[in-house]
């Protein structure tokens, strides 16, 4: 890794996750720069998330061998540092643990975050100079969206350049931004979006597994009017847990009845693998896409606990700090896309899991109740399972026991 006795070349770490290359979203620091050890240099977007890559050395920053928007395999160059004197290395990273990934989010300073000793701080953009993007996200919305970011107004602080700024100029803008022409219908291309980063794991992993699992999908209509008044009256000290929690407390007991959806199919040993436990995972559609933050060890977990843990999880989701762990264990995946005002949904399986449950929007609608038709508030639950693990019996009795505990929750409750 040493160019010579005062240079050192830093390549892409270890990723973890199985991963194997990650795209430069922005360079953190620039050629002149003095830095220290663990000093973050750069910020990449793998399959899962964005990260901060620190420095295992201290010195002066010489060389960055790449550009922003390029895509960088784990052991390429990255910078070379010289340094005054010995190296110094961080042994973590010669070790390849994995542990020198750091943070989430922007190279914007945050309120509460203290800049690393030997950084220096990004300078605001002087008057006339090209406004600065701070935000990962933005930055991709305006690759995507082929803008000039030197025409663009900044309307965030110094001249910062946010989200909003890119929308409104997206929204004005009349002109498509290629002039290719679409082959089969002669349309012109209006725009044409890279299926890289998080987008293109989506794409992957969605293709996968259409690919590979043969999938089933079973539906019921479910009573939830007792489901809510159980939730008002679970009110108390200022708390009232979201639906999506007591969902996920009888998801977890349905798991533990059918194992059979809570696993895995080794297809190079020709075995369905069982779990002992249960992640589950919470679909939650963020500014970067579908990500599927879970819950670990949510069998062991009290529903104030599930709640704290699904609030946590979709709002780190939401603003990009959840983790590459995080987004990555779950062992059964449950959908509320309900909260998009659909009714149900086929939803398609996170592979390498073998099933996903929705819930539709919960909704009045007309109900007999004891031979008369009265208003309740009802909504769809759709189970999509892996066929290769189990049969209609087994995923219908799961479903089964998920809307039972729906419409009878008091004693679904006691239960569990």
């Amino acid at each position: 890794m040493t160019a010579t006795a005062t240079e050192h070349v830093f390549t892409l770490p270890d990723l973890g996750e199985g991963l194997v290359e990650a795209e430069l979203v922005s360079w953190l620091v620039q050629p002149g720069d003095r830095i220290a050890v663990d000093a973050p240099i750069a910020e990449v977007e793998t399959a899962k998330a964005t990260v901060e890559v620190p420095s295992p050395f201290a010195g002066v920053v010489i060389t960055l061998h790449t550009e922003a928007g390029t895509t960088v395999a784990v052991g390429a160059p990255l910078i070379t540092v010289g340094e005054p004197a010995a190296a110094t290395y961080v042994e973590e990273e010669r070790a390849g643990s994995g542990n020198v990934l750091v943070g989430y989010g922007t190279s914007a300073e945050r309120p509460g975050r203290r800049r690393r000793p030997g950084t220096r701080p990004a300078p605001a953009a002087p008057s006339g100079e090209r406004p600065r993007i701070a935000s990962p996200i933005v930055r991709r919305l305006v690759r995507d969206a082929g803008l000039d970011p030197a025409q663009l107004s900044g309307t965030g602080p110094g001249g910062l350049i946010v989200r909003a700024d890119v929308e409104r100029a997206i929204a004005s803008r009349v002109a498509p931004t290629s002039s290719g022409v679409e082959r089969r219908t002669g349309l012109p291309e209006a725009r044409r979006v890279p299926l890289t980063g998080v987008r293109g794991a989506i794409a992957a992993t969605l293709s996968r597994s259409r690919s590979e699992i043969p999938e089933a999908t079973t539906w019921v209509d479910v009573d939830a009017t007792g489901l809510l008044a159980v939730r008002e009256q679970m009110g108390r000290d200022g708390w009232r847990p979201g639906v999506l929690a007591l969902l996920a407390r009888f998801v977890v007991a349905g798991l533990q009845r059918y194992p059979e959806l809570n696993a895995r199919v080794d297809t190079d040993a020709g075995e369905v693998v069982h779990l002992d436990g249960v992640n589950l995972g919470i679909a939650a559609q963020t500014p970067q896409g579908l990500l599927v933050p879970a819950i670990r060890d949510a069998h062991r977990r009290s529903i104030r606990d599930l709640d704290t843990e699904i609030r946590r999880l979709t709002a780190a989701a939401n603003a990009g700090t959840a983790t590459a762990a995080e987004l990555s264990c779950g062992s059964f995946t449950l959908n509320n896309y309900g909260r998009f005002g659909v009714d149900g949904s086929a939803a398609i399986i996170n592979h390498p899991e073998v099933a996903i449950l929705g819930i539709g929007r919960l909704i009045p609608r007309p109900w007999v109740v004891d031979g008369e038709i009265v208003a309740r508030t009802v909504g769809q639950l759709s189970l999509v399972f892996d066929h290769r693990v189990c049969d209609g019996g087994t995923a219908g009795g799961f479903l089964r026991y998920v809307a039972d505990a729906v419409e009878n929750p008091l004693a679904a409750l006691a239960d569990t």
